[in-house]
């Protein structure tokens, strides 16, 4: 054959490998079906991993909504998280989310119109059964109230640290740029997660957070048993909707691998 065509065999073999690479990459997979929780599992605090306590996560015309008509008593720091079945290192995920109705009895102050997703996330397997919150990185979620500021897109470290600006971080929330939002508006959640590298949190289209390198805090009791052979760097991990005693919805729930 001659190498004239030989050539143009292997460039069009080349190219055609690019579009199918740029085709997967940029293919959105949607993690919520609008129908039920399949690919789904809930751990809520003081119950074993896959027991939905009181029908806490449910489906409601299409949209993936938290609930707590069905608990006894006060909340009870009932805390639950409803997580996804696959471990995610790099990528962009998107959503869209709105808090409604009242807050469970007896929950905390804080909690008011709070939930959050949690992501570079340990193993639903490995938590304990009274354990809160899984070690990771969350992405709070607030809801403004009638008056003041209540930025949302925020940062919570669970069992972890990250670095911002250069310097670590390892105070247990820190507040974004964003604007608030009051009401039962939607409001739309993406997240560009490259591994250990840059997180960058965007709240309708508007870049509000940035950091990088989330690690485990070696102080922390739940996340010590997750050190292995000294290292602190965390990766990649586990995507979970919180439940944290507001009544919170879901929908649009999609993520593009990177």
């Amino acid at each position: 054959m001659r190498s004239g065509l030989i050539g143009g065999i292997v460039g069009l073999a080349l190219l055609t490998g690019m579009a199918y690479s740029g085709t997967q990459q940029e293919r959105w997979i949607s993690l919520f079906n609008g129908k039920d929780l399949r690919g789904w599992t809930p751990k809520i605090k003081g119950h074993p991993l896959g027991k939905n306590y009181a029908n806490t996560f449910r489906v409601r015309d299409g949209v993936l909504a938290v609930g707590y008509e069905g608990y006894e008593g006060d909340f009870n720091d009932r805390f639950g998280h409803l997580f996804y079945r696959h471990p995610y290192s790099s990528y962009i995920l998107r959503l869209e989310y709105r808090f409604v109705g009242e807050q469970a009895k007896g929950g905390p102050g804080w909690a008011w119109r709070n939930s959050g997703v949690m992501i570079h996330g340990q193993p639903a397997k490995t938590m304990g059964k009274d354990q809160d919150f899984p070690v990771s990185a969350e992405v709070q979620l607030l809801g403004g109230g009638e008056t003041g500021d209540r930025p949302t897109g925020n940062l919570c470290t669970p069992g972890t640290h990250v670095v911002m600006d250069g310097k670590l971080v390892t105070q247990h929330c820190t507040n974004s740029k964003s604007e608030t939002f009051r009401g039962d508006q939607w409001v739309q959640l993406e997240l560009e997660v490259r591994g250990n590298g840059v997180i960058e949190h965007r709240i309708n289209g508007k870049s509000v957070m940035r950091y990088e390198q989330v690690q485990y805090d070696p102080k922390d009791g739940t996340a010590v048993p997750l050190i292995k052979d000294g290292k602190l760097a965390i990766s990649g991990g586990t995507i979970s909707l919180q439940s944290e005693s507001h009544p919170v919805e879901f929908r649009k729930i999609e993520l593009r691998p990177l």
